[in-house]
């Protein structure tokens, strides 16, 4: 980071290329470099940087009107993307469902909260509040987000700030926290649900929140057949709104619009992010299924709560400019074919001894590194080998997300892949050459 900037950096101990420009799978920084975004900018990138169109649609809606107050006025682009939205969900959503437009995940997370608690408010059921999750889950980075969220190290700061309503046990199967193997373990993972409900006073659950493949601290983490169906069994049989964090896996990175259509489940809210607006504009959106809206129109008929540039009709724009753009050149369709191309790719790596595992569903992907790979021990966490692995693989000019931490919070290292849709099997090439570079680097023989 330069010493004089005015940016307050995310890390004051690391400095970065100025990013100038972007063409597709690449960002090109003011000196000229070319970096391939192997991990879209954080699961963000969906089409593509650099697409005329989106900044054209975004213009013409600001000379147009830029803002208006929800508490005021609707506009037309939020409406319409509420509708297009609302059509690529499951069907509980297509007949009185609606949309709650933010600025971004971690405000849709708090959204989603709120939500949760005021539908058993407006249901009669006062003392229903606690929103459950997962240990090593992630959902956002506000107060509200951050409580439901189990990604330990970020917690770790702000944790006297922080409500504990209940963590379950993760659904991880290479490190699975019951020592089981699947099927045989016959989802103990998601019958830890149940037995929170039952020990800890069901009655005051007010919600479950879940990644469907777990992002950025599990790597990836895609869950076996059934686990998704049996939460969603347990939920309903205990009165327990079902909140899917799609932020990282929707807008059709897993090969469908949402993550939970692999599994055919309905839940009660999806949380959108990310690729709802490709990067284009700070967008995010709840998508509220029609039961939950009738609590509302039956009851009060007023959500407490709100945020200036919810629903912003420039960024609505861009939204529906990405799904223009998605749906015109078939980016939903070549999502499997591209997450293929990937996979083979990305093949010879599984033989190098420190590659553990490789995992994830669609364009969402997780490298992860390990001491040994019979007993699948993790490096020490000081030894930093997901960063070390991201510098290596900077230095071939590709673009990867390192977390630590996926095995108990502290120890375990991994890389993130998430590209945007229009990866050419010659990009997914070079992202397996850089990462073999980076091997070879971190872990000479």
């Amino acid at each position: 980071m330069p010493t004089s900037s005015g940016l307050f950096p995310r890390d004051f101990k690391k400095s970065f290329p100025m990013a100038s420009r972007g063409e597709g799978c690449w960002i090109i920084s003011s000196d000229g470099r070319r970096f391939l975004d192997a991990s879209g900018q954080g699961a963000v990138i969906t089409i593509g940087h650099g697409v005329p169109e989106i900044g054209r649609a975004m213009a013409e809606q600001s000379s147009q009107i830029a803002f208006a107050h929800t508490s005021q006025f609707y506009t037309a682009p939020a409406e319409k993307l509420a509708e297009r939205l609302l059509a690529l969900a499951p069907p509980n959503f297509r007949n009185g469902g609606r949309v709650y437009f933010t600025s971004g995940g971690s405000e849709a997370a708090e959204t989603a909260i709120k939500l949760a608690r005021q539908f058993h408010l407006e249901s009669g059921r006062k003392d229903r509040y606690r929103v459950l999750s997962r240990r090593q889950s992630y959902h956002g980075s506000t107060l509200g987000a951050m409580s439901v969220s189990g990604n330990v190290a970020r917690r770790a700061p702000y944790q006297p700030l922080l409500a504990e309503w209940g963590h379950i046990a993760p659904c991880f199967c290479y490190h699975c926290p019951f020592e089981k193997t699947f099927p045989q373990c016959e989802l103990a993972c998601a019958g830890d649900l149940q037995v929170h409900l039952l020990e800890y006073e069901s009655a005051k659950a007010a919600a479950f929140i879940f990644e469907p493949v777990v992002g950025a601290t599990l790597g990836a983490a895609s869950p076996p057949e059934g686990y998704a169906a049996r939460i969603a069994e347990i939920c309903r049989k205990h009165g327990v709104l079902l909140i899917a964090d799609e932020i990282m896996t929707g807008m059709g990175r897993t090969g469908k619009p949402f993550a939970v259509q692999h599994w055919g489940i309905e839940p009660d809210m999806i949380l959108a992010g990310k690729g709802v607006a490709s990067g284009y504009a700070p967008l995010g959106a709840v998508l509220v299924s029609a039961r939950v809206v009738e609590a509302f129109e039956r009851g009060s008929g007023a959500f407490m709560h709100g945020f200036t540039y919810q629903a912003h009709p420039v960024c609505a724009a861009a939204g529906n400019a990405v799904l223009d753009y998605l749906e015109a050149h078939d980016l939903f369709d070549r999502v499997s074919h591209a997450a293929k191309n990937l996979r083979d790719a990305l093949s010879p790596l599984p033989s190098h001894p420190n590659v553990g595992d490789i995992r994830g569903l669609g364009l969402l992907l997780g490298v992860e590194f390990v001491k040994d790979k019979a007993t699948r021990e993790p490096f020490a966490k000081e030894q930093n080998i997901a960063e070390k692995i991201r510098q290596a693989c900077l230095e071939e000019s590709v673009l990867t997300y390192p977390t630590q931490g996926c095995l108990d919070g502290l120890r375990g290292d991994h890389i993130l892949l998430a590209p945007p849709f229009t990866i050419s099997p010659g990009e997914s090439t070079l992202i397996t050459h850089a990462l073999q570079s980076a091997l070879a680097r971190v872990f000479p023989s």
